[in-house]
């Protein structure tokens, strides 16, 4: 089985302090993990880590069979898609929800070259696999968060990324928009072609069936990481979120009660 994500003995230190400490983890091609943690918990640094903008105090960084220092980063970034609320707004209303995710390809704001036929069924395919045929001709501006959400998905497939990182893609949105991009993010992890998934959130009922691994950051340092249902205790979230956790299980997704605060 490939490795997707080899972090050996990481450190990273700035001017207020350790921000990541001995972090050793790997993620095997197939599996799709889910990063929880406090603020500040270290979790947007790691992600910079492995995409190249930040780099280690000490230690190794392993992604997609490229050891950073001796590969060439961009090139890796090639293979990996990114997906953050941040980007939702800065897209051109007026491009179609197609135009959009054909974008994708070439990672850009907007398209400045014709749409050729190979480029067009790529996206429609993409589409269809994520139940968002119905969006294809709308304008981007006319859509719902939720469904701008899901085009952002369907763009960042338009490369073939081998590894796709949804940053807190749930962020801002209301229950019912919140559902509908998981219910996308179900869809897409079960298709047979996925990329590796890794998956940020502050909120452990976002945890999808696919889901099948878990990284617990606490202050930096990985509290706890495995399988999902392993790694998932009320101990273990009791002690990283700092709270009298208590999980229930319901279609294999964890729901969070919290009774106190733990001082």
């Amino acid at each position: 089985m490939d490795i997707i994500i080899d972090l050996q003995d990481l450190f990273w230190n700035r001017d207020d302090g350790d921000i990541l400490k001995g972090i050793n983890w790997q993620v095997m091609a197939g599996e799709h993990w889910v990063i929880l943690g406090l603020n500040g918990s270290g979790k947007t640094s790691l992600l910079k880590m492995i995409t190249g903008y930040e780099w280690p105090t000490k230690g190794r960084v392993m992604v997609l069979g490229q050891t950073y220092g001796a590969c060439e980063i961009q090139e890796v970034r090639k293979s990996i898609g990114w997906v953050s609320s941040a980007i939702r707004d800065e897209l051109y209303r007026n491009d179609t929800a197609l135009q959009i995710v054909i974008s994708g390809k070439y990672a850009s704001i907007g398209l400045w070259k014709e749409i050729d036929n190979v480029d067009r069924e790529r996206a429609h395919k993409i589409l269809s696999d994520m139940s968002c045929e119905a969006l294809t001709d709308k304008r981007y501006g006319t859509l719902s968060q939720g469904e701008k959400q899901k085009i952002l998905l369907a763009r960042a497939l338009m490369a073939e990324p081998r590894l796709l990182i949804l940053d807190e893609p749930c962020f801002g949105l209301d229950i019912q928009a919140r559902e509908q991009v998981l219910s996308a993010i179900q869809t897409l992890g079960s298709l047979p072609n996925a990329p590796t998934i890794l998956y940020v959130t502050h909120h452990i009922e976002e945890i999808l069936p696919i889901f099948s691994h878990v990284l617990l950051l606490h202050n930096g340092v990985i509290a706890a990481a495995g399988k999902k249902r392993e790694v998932l205790t009320e101990q273990n979230i009791s002690s990283t979120f700092g709270v009298q956790a208590h999980l229930d299980w319901l279609d294999e997704r964890p729901w969070l009660r919290v009774s106190r605060m733990v001082r």
